[in-house]
C-alpha cells in the first residue's frame, strides 16, 4: 500500500476529515475532532502514525520491522508504519480501521451519537 491509498482509506471512514493544523508538510485525519492519522507527504520512505492499544503495538513492532513506536507521537500508544510494501496492504487497512475504531470507542455516547455511529 502507497500513501496515496492509505490516505484514501482514512477518507473513506465515516466522518473521516483530512486537516492540516500544523501546517501542509503534516495530513492529520480526524474523526469528531479527534485524531486517528497522521501523515507527512513529503517524507520518504512514506509513513503513517496510528493509534494502536498498547499491547497489540508492541506486538506489531516486534513482528514488523516496518512498524516502530509513533514518530513524534506517545510511544505507548501510536505506531509509525512504514509505506513501503514491506508490512501487507490488508494489515494497513486493519491498522488504519483499529486507529479509527480506538477514537470512536473514546467518544461520548452523545458526540458518537451525534455522528450518527452510536452503540446500542
Amino acid at each position: 500500500m502507497d500513501l496515496a491509498d492509505a490516505i484514501d482509506h482514512c477518507l473513506s471512514l465515516p466522518h473521516a476529515m483530512e486537516t492540516t493544523p500544523f501546517g501542509p508538510d503534516s495530513l492529520v485525519y480526524k474523526v469528531a475532532g479527534k485524531v486517528f492519522a497522521i501523515t507527512s507527504p513529503d517524507s520518504y520512505p512514506s509513513f503513517i502514525n496510528l493509534k494502536c492499544d498498547p499491547d497489540r503495538a508492541i506486538e506489531l513492532r516486534e513482528q514488523y520491522e516496518d512498524i516502530t513506536p509513533g514518530y513524534h507521537m506517545n510511544k505507548k500508544h501510536w505506531n509509525s508504519v512504514r509505506l513501503d510494501g514491506a508490512v501487507p496492504s490488508k494489515l494497513i487497512r486493519e491498522l488504519i480501521d483499529h486507529s479509527y475504531e480506538l477514537v470512536l470507542k473514546s467518544l461520548s455516547a452523545k458526540e458518537r451519537q451525534a455522528l450518527g455511529s452510536a452503540k446500542k
